[in-house]
């Protein structure tokens, strides 16, 4: 296909977009709001499951985080909560529009455009309902964040924004170097001045309060780096895989041992490097060039040092996280908002902490797919509260609004899990969710793919340059290493997964061709923040 053809199909994408926005159904006019409850939706960037120490998972003795697991402590811990697309921008835009990909028309980071901040997004509900409303900290759309009366995001490098002097744009107007503390810092500094100083304390907010931490490449403050300094920390059961029956996964470029950089691994360069010349020294590595820091370090002790050198900043990273979470817990505990605020703490996806021997995330697979979720509201949740039932982002904006007591439009495709929240209430939950990825190559040569996972099983289809199918027993085998696909006594299994996959592809409105599939792959539509622009800052 020829770029025009690509662009009409965005084109068409983007209309699609639009025309969903027109089922919106607006509140009640005189819906009381002195009594509605305030809503902090903190949101880090690539935290794990396994980095948060409530979930009990393998690095939760060596690695706690007491603010975070306090809002788990005090509400409700969700442990199968999903996304529809593992990767920054798709994610946060399927959070704001309660909407899959396809539909919002932000689905994926690298040449799809940017989000359209026309269409209705659950901070316009909000704000339309009578709350005030921001956004402080990372966005990562292009677009000039809407729906907010207030705004501060970060805008340099692509758009991620960086972890010393990072660049901010202020409602849309005013951009702004922060020279004075690191980006975790600041996002805290700045949230907590909005709520102080910066609203109407007669109306109720609603504060997104999203980090970069702990994206790529893993700066932590200097307060943090004296922490993991005695000794290794433990590799994951699955660090040595060897990807045996699974092409794509042989085939991806986030190997820790093959793909990460010298900028990763704090590597400084030789001085006297033009720009050019800088950028390929901290690249190399991306492609599965070979460098080691020494030539006495090689095979699997120099992949050892590459993990821990990693896994030891990326901790670093949440550490920070951790703290500002307790700044914002003790600011609205001592501002006497704790217990009228409906707290959640999540990640815009889950990531690769050496499982698979990996970074990174986007895959279906668990440590990628699945996002930490956790929500505290004394008025309605009970403390130590557990939900394993299936869930997934596009259903944050609706529980969000029906919290809230407001109208959820209905071209949302998520749905409100409020009845969830409850203590001994019974309620329909899903028996499975779907999951569907687009970017290829870059960055990570992933190849696109959609699936299905129910409480048990998970089947993926590989269908972009190759025809491959995966099916795993969660159950037998929590870290995906056996691919059951094809082997005996599977058909009944797979033709129920198969089927189950196509009935929510019309629900979801997802059935399009393989084809046309592969063109949102192929589509080129550049971004608004690339860094030719932001070096002119």
């Amino acid at each position: 296909m020829n770029n025009t053809k690509y662009l009409i199909f965005g084109f068409l994408i983007l209309t699609l977009t639009i025309s969903t926005c027109k089922s919106y159904r607006s509140p009640d006019s005189d819906h009381s709001t002195s009594k509605q409850p305030n809503i902090v939706f903190i949101m880090a960037d690539d935290h794990a499951v396994s980095a948060i120490s409530a979930y009990q998972d393998w690095l939760a003795e060596i690695a706690p985080t007491p603010n975070i697991d306090r809002i788990a402590n005090e509400g409700m811990l969700m442990t199968r909560t999903f996304n529809t697309n593992s990767i920054c921008g798709p994610s946060r835009s399927a959070i704001l529009t309660g909407k899959y990909s396809h539909i919002n028309g932000f689905f994926k980071n690298e040449e799809g455009g940017d989000f359209d901040g026309s269409q209705m997004t659950f901070p316009k509900v909000f704000q339309k309902s009578g709350y005030q409303t921001a956004v402080i900290g990372k966005w990562h759309l292009g677009t000039v964040p809407t729906g907010f009366d207030y705004s501060k995001v970060m805008i340099n490098w692509g758009g991620q924004g960086t972890y010393f002097n990072p660049i901010f744009l202020e409602n849309g107007r005013d951009t702004i170097v922060e020279k004075q503390r690191h980006s975790t810092a600041q996002v805290a500094h700045d949230a907590l001045k909005w709520l102080d100083t910066g609203r109407d304390k007669e109306k109720p907010f609603m504060l997104m309060y999203q980090f970069k931490a702990p994206h790529r490449p893993w700066e932590p403050a200097e307060e943090f780096k004296s922490l993991f300094t005695n000794g290794d920390l433990p590799h994951p059961a699955n660090f040595n895989d060897d990807y045996t029956g699974r092409i794509a996964a042989s085939e991806q470029w986030m190997e820790i041992e093959n793909h990460m950089n010298r900028h990763d691994l704090k590597i400084a360069p030789p001085e006297g490097l033009s720009k050019r010349e800088l950028n390929a020294y901290n690249n190399f590595g991306n492609k599965g060039q070979f460098w080691t820091p020494n030539d006495t370090l090689q095979g699997a002790a120099l992949k050892n040092w590459k993990y821990q050198t990693y896994i030891k900043d990326y901790l670093r990273c949440v550490a920070g996280v951790d703290k500002a979470v307790g700044q914002m817990l003790e600011y609205l505990k001592a501002n006497d908002l704790l217990d009228n605020t409906i707290i959640v703490y999540t990640s815009d996806q889950g990531f690769y902490l050496g499982e698979h021997g990996w970074f990174d995330k986007r895959w279906m697979y668990e440590e990628s797919f699945k996002m930490p979720f956790m929500i505290r509201y004394p008025e309605l949740i009970k403390p130590n509260s557990v939900n394993s039932n299936l869930l997934l982002n596009i259903d944050f904006a609706p529980t969000l609004l029906d919290l809230a007591g407001i109208a959820v439009p209905k071209d949302m495709q998520g749905v409100s899990f409020k009845s969830q929240l409850e203590s001994n209430k019974k309620v329909v939950t899903r028996d499975a969710v779907y999951y569907h990825y687009y970017e290829f190559p870059k960055w990570h040569n992933v190849q696109p793919h959609y699936g299905v996972r129910t409480e048990r099983y998970k089947l993926i289809h590989y269908y972009y340059s190759m025809d491959e199918w995966e099916l795993f027993d969660l159950k037998k085998d929590p870290n995906e290493m056996v691919n059951l696909y094809g082997t005996s006594g599977t058909d009944k299994l797979t033709q129920k997964l198969k089927n189950k996959i196509k009935e929510l592809q019309v629900e979801y409105t997802d059935d399009m061709s393989l084809e046309d599939m592969r063109a949102m792959t192929d589509i080129v539509i550049e971004r608004v923040y690339n860094e030719e622009k932001i070096n002119k800052h």
